[in-house]
């Protein structure tokens, strides 16, 4: 554990003093030692007034307390990264690299701010709200305008995720969900019971599908984040519970950044466990000695959203139950995969509720559940867990408020589509297209892995994998050069590799041999000719990763942030 070595200090210390006092000239010779320190503090306050000794004493002391405080306090952040953040925060302050970090951060506005506002589409940009109405045939005639995307037919294939069933029979059956129930809100349950009734059938269809017993339960969400949010603040309270002043959540290199936002949000520590290089799964002994009396839950991904490798769940959950810690299980990306991996014929290991050990699983209905985008589930193996989940404010002169999610107001047209998105398909139908992703998936992978200078990164699970580059290939010209032949795929790093997340749309005829065909025909052209690193992904990913202050790196990232907020 990581505080053992205070306890091994403090112990050896006790056993230090405990010999001093029994030996006889020991204890004569520390007495000498304090008189000696007692008369060299005497010498440098011989002279000076009471109020000056007083005031330096006081002074030497707080900068003592203050110096023992900030390098042992139990904060989010490790030693290091404070004594990093420090010193980077000083060295930003010399002129000279102020003005440099400044001219840079220009540098990249402008070049990002190029390559961003030309996919705004339409010629009607709109400073401020018109005084009078537009009228629907003009309206409609500008949507008709702005819908056009004649570069880029995500619906063909091109892009990793983000499209995962966009069917014309599912996109009927859901803009006629949404017509009946685009008013309805589930805050109010006794005016729109219908949605109640939904939404509850939804949870504990998904509970049923993660193997959940009678007492497991959960709600429903906006997205896979507020559901990975939701259940850490359920483990931070537990915490608090336990007196843990800054709980602490124990995630795999690999795992969500919704992890990490979940604590930025709920003050709470992450430590973060690296990975096996050659399998890309978490190194289940670190996280183990990593694990410390402030660990309040540890967290598996099946899988994780970078390389697409399902973490060993039945290996987390030993050391989460020797621990007495909570198990989170994030399926946000695969999981309305994994849970019919086995009726699909793809063996799988077990990481659902059958597991002894797992405490909350989150899995996103608007990914492979093919519902419409805003939807998910956060699942608990007993109420007790849910309950923590809940907001209630018993003291409002409004009356007594309670939410079970991060929102008050919601879109019920969205659990009515999700609802009738998975009654739709059913349980032979997920299955159907499950065989689909993951056949289609293999062999992609299995194509790649015989095209020299690339390889792909340890054995993907599902539907979702990773390569990296190698001496000859810089990944992310690859990744530059693909984009030029219509292709949206996601640029990784540390280390530095792109993501593919295969989908139902990439399953369409002839999609699947025409990425396998494009990256081939790249990489032997950037075998012959590198390419440049001044443009597109190389430029970015590149330069980010050599910028040892992150704080600049985050502030790049609030530039791209603030251009989707420019309208023109």
């Amino acid at each position: 554990m990581r505080r053992t070595w205070k306890l091994v200090f403090l112990s050896l210390l006790a056993v230090g003093v405990g010999v001093v006092w029994r030996s006889e000239p020991a204890r004569a010779q520390l007495f000498r030692e304090l008189n000696n320190t007692r008369e060299f503090f005497n010498d440098l306050a011989e002279g000076r007034e009471p109020w000056q000794v007083m005031c330096v004493a006081a002074g030497v002391t707080l900068m003592a307390a203050s110096l023992v405080s900030w390098i042992f306090q139990d904060d989010v952040d490790s030693l290091g990264t404070r004594i990093k953040k420090t010193i980077f925060h000083w060295v930003r302050k010399i002129p000279f690299v102020k003005v440099k970090v400044k001219e840079e951060m220009e540098k990249a506005k402008e070049g990002l701010g190029k390559s961003f506002m030309k996919e705004i589409r339409g010629e009607v940009v709109r400073a401020e709200l018109p005084a009078e109405g537009v009228a629907r045939a003009e309206l409609l005639g500008e949507l008709d305008s702005l819908g056009k995307d004649g570069e880029k037919d995500w619906g063909k294939g091109g892009v990793s995720g983000g499209l995962y069933n966009c069917s014309e029979d599912l996109t009927d059956l859901n803009t006629e969900v949404y017509r009946r129930f685009l008013w309805s809100n589930p805050l109010h349950p006794a005016v729109f019971p219908n949605i109640r009734k939904m939404e509850a059938e939804v949870v504990r269809w998904c509970c049923r599908l993660f193997n959940g017993g009678a007492e497991s339960c959960g709600t429903m969400t906006s997205g896979g984040t507020e559901s990975i949010m939701l259940a850490m603040r359920v483990y931070r309270d537990i915490g608090y519970e336990r007196g843990i002043k800054f709980p602490e959540i124990m995630i795999p290199l690999t795992a969500h950044a919704a992890f990490t936002k979940a604590a930025d949000y709920y003050r709470m520590k992450v430590t973060r466990v690296k990975m096996d290089p050659l399998t890309c799964q978490v190194d289940v002994g670190a996280m183990e000695r990593a694990i410390s009396n402030n660990t309040v839950v540890v967290v598996g991904s099946v899988p994780p959203f970078p390389h697409g490798v399902a973490d060993p769940i039945q290996e987390i959950a030993r050391v989460a139950r020797k621990h007495g810690v909570g198990l989170h299980v994030d399926c946000c990306l695969g999981g309305f995969l994994a849970v019919f991996m086995e009726k699909a014929g793809f063996p799988i290991d077990p990481f659902d509720f059958r597991v002894d050990g797992v405490t909350s699983i989150s899995a996103d209905t608007h990914k492979y559940g093919y519902c419409p985008k805003g939807t998910s589930v956060v699942l608990y193996a007993n109420q007790e867990l849910r309950h923590r989940q809940y907001f209630v404010e018993t003291n409002w002169p409004g009356g007594l408020y309670a939410s079970a999610i991060t929102a008050g107001s919601r879109p019920g047209s969205l659990i009515a589509a999700t609802w009738a998105t998975m009654l739709h398909f059913g349980v032979d139908g997920y299955v159907e297209l499950t065989k689909k992703v993951v056949d289609t998936t293999r062999w992609i992978v299995s194509q790649l892995r015989n095209i020299p200078g690339i390889h792909v990164m340890g054995n993907p699970t599902m539907s979702v994998f990773a390569i990296i580059g190698s001496e000859e290939i810089n990944i992310y010209h690859l990744n530059d050069a693909m984009a030029k032949r219509g292709w949206s795929l996601n640029a990784l790093q540390l280390p530095p590799a792109l993501h593919m997340c295969v989908t139902v749309v990439t399953t369409k005829e002839g999609v699947a041999e025409k990425f396998v065909s494009d990256v081939k025909e790249c990489v032997v052209k950037l075998r012959k000719e590198p390419g440049s690193s001044t443009e597109g992904s190389a430029f970015m990913y590149g330069a980010s990763q050599a910028v040892v202050d992150r704080r600049i790196v985050a502030e790049m990232a609030w530039i791209f942030l603030d251009l989707c907020y420019t309208s023109k």
